[in-house]
């Protein structure tokens, strides 16, 4: 028998990831909490790139959800390239870095705290140059990550700005769901999603839909595809694909739809039973679905954290569909862990 690969451990990590953060957390993510509501910002901008780019996507969609604050994601290379200098008194900046070493991140950071920006920075990396520039650091506590794919530093990422976001706007709610989320990834951890990777053996692309905060995760789990097993996946609002991508849609082309408990169930399901019907292989993280087939899910009983679920779901699929193409998960063609753009 093989031994677990590094991104199989890491998976399987998760959910202690989850409770350490939440357990050490506390006092930090009290006074950050606090200093985003005395600012009481206008706009939250966030600075970012791969898998950290898709959880600030995803936080983006949780502060204008739950607190009405728009969230703008902001190019690197405006600090770092073209040297702009933006005006951001009114607003918060959420920097989002494994590492906080990436000299475009640091860079864009700084500009927007110069800007007048309350800069908050969610890095695995506390001694960081990203942690230096910020005005908080909030140290995500995901430990080692060893696999070049981020798995449990994304869940981390995701889990450390939805507890800044519940500390700001005083969300008892949210607070007792994130406490609930390392059961539940656990249970996420072993739903069993070995029937897409039948259905997608023999294809090189696919599209992973989603909406609201599943928008974000469909965009990780596409960028897994391309990082872990050479296939071509494009993430797609499920309103969006039939605005053009649903052209290329044929006999058996795979299409996963990543529905959460939210108010855009139906539209993710909907779309998945329309794609079912024009011949593609469609599965659907739904009970509620007529023709696309089921996959299982857990449900965390809450908006905000259900989608978390999926990806954890997600990451044990796509950790062994890459070893069942023959694939090395933990070293992606011509990638490495810590990427420093300028």
């Amino acid at each position: 028998m093989n031994a677990p690969t590094f991104m199989q451990q890491e998976i399987a990590g998760i959910p202690d990831a989850v409770a350490t953060f939440l357990d050490r957390s506390a006092a930090t993510i009290a006074r950050a909490g606090r200093r985003l509501r005395d600012k009481d910002p206008a706009l939250i901008a966030t600075v970012a790139r791969g898998s950290s780019d898709h959880a600030a996507n995803y936080l983006k969609y949780a502060a204008e959800l739950s607190a009405g604050i728009p969230v703008a994601s902001l190019g690197p290379s405006i600090a770092s390239i073209f040297g702009a200098r933006l005006k951001l008194d009114r607003a918060a900046c959420i920097a989002i870095s494994q590492s906080g070493k990436s000299p475009d991140i640091v860079k864009m950071a700084e500009t927007a705290r110069e800007g007048g920006a309350l800069a908050i920075a969610l890095t695995n990396t506390a001694g960081s140059p990203l942690a230096d520039t910020c005005d908080e650091v909030i140290d995500i506590l995901a430990g080692a990550e060893r696999s070049v794919a981020a798995t449990k530093t994304f869940v981390n990422s995701v889990v450390a700005g939805l507890a800044l976001l519940a500390e700001c706007i005083e969300d008892d709610r949210l607070r007792r769901a994130l406490g609930a989320l390392p059961g539940q990834l656990e249970a996420a951890r072993n739903c069993d999603w070995s029937t897409l990777c039948e259905a997608t053996d023999d294809h090189e692309s696919l599209f992973i839909l989603g909406r609201g905060p599943s928008l974000a995760i469909a965009g990780e789990a596409a960028l897994k595809f391309k990082e872990t097993s050479s296939v071509h996946a494009e993430a797609y609002s499920s309103a969006e694909v039939m605005h053009g991508p649903v052209s290329i849609v044929g006999g058996g082309f795979p299409v996963l739809a990543l529905a959460a408990r939210d108010a855009a169930e139906h539209s993710i399901v909907g779309a998945a039973d329309e794609l079912t019907d024009k011949g593609a292989a469609v599965f659907v993280t739904s009970d509620t679905a007529f023709s696309a087939r089921r996959l299982p899910f857990t449900a965390t009983g809450h908006t905000l954290t259900d989608p978390l679920a999926l990806i954890v779901s997600f990451y044990a699929f796509i950790e062994a569909f890459a070893r069942r193409r023959g694939l090395d998960p933990d070293h992606p063609t011509h990638l490495r862990k810590v990427t420093e753009t300028r």
